[in-house]
């Protein structure tokens, strides 16, 4: 009885230390847009790159916004990390495990109200890799908050803060990548 008791008393705080241990090493869930998330098959694309991520689970995707719900642990996935670090290093590691296809960066802090959506007709967008150049050259201009490449319907589409970039702007950047733009009817 005695051996018992002396037992239980050795397991106990093991026990209650491993529960909180267990507790504070529950991953938080984190929003960021997703940068590469250009049409809807890339959302397989990521959800396929996250299971090569063990320290990240995808919890969830907003094709519209291109912003997914991510459960990790800052602390533990980028040790030494400053909080203003975490963004720039988890698109790091993204580029680096996707060949640079997706990144994430910052969610949108504009209303979606102030956003115009600007659509560009093109011509011979017919494959993923040509989708991926036209969006490259869009979605990194200052002012677009999201932008989709869509070889299927031929069209590139920008989410823009029109105080900052325009349509003339957004053709501009396509043409010198060589995207050719359907002639307006």
């Amino acid at each position: 009885m005695w051996r018992q008791y002396l037992l239980s008393l050795l397991l106990i705080p093991a026990g209650a230390a491993w529960c909180l241990a267990d507790d504070a090493a529950q991953p938080q869930q984190f929003q960021h847009q997703i940068t590469g998330l250009f049409a809807q098959e890339r959302v397989q694309d990521l959800r396929e790159l996250f299971k090569t991520l063990p320290q990240f689970k995808l919890v969830d995707v907003d094709f519209e916004t291109a912003e997914a719900t991510i459960a990790y642990d800052p602390a533990k996935a980028f040790p030494n990390a400053k909080a203003n670090q975490v963004v720039e290093q988890f698109d790091n590691l993204l580029r680096n495990a996707s060949k640079h296809t997706f990144g994430v960066k910052p969610l949108c802090t504009l209303d979606s109200a102030r956003l115009k959506l600007v659509e560009i007709q093109v011509i011979g967008l017919d494959c993923k890799g040509c989708c991926l150049g036209a969006y490259d050259a869009i979605y990194r201009l200052k002012g677009v908050e999201y932008a989709t490449a869509s070889f299927k319907v031929g069209k590139v589409t920008a989410r823009i803060d029109p105080e900052k970039i325009d349509r003339t702007e957004l053709e501009t950047a396509l043409k010198q990548r060589g995207v050719q733009l359907q002639a307006a009817e």
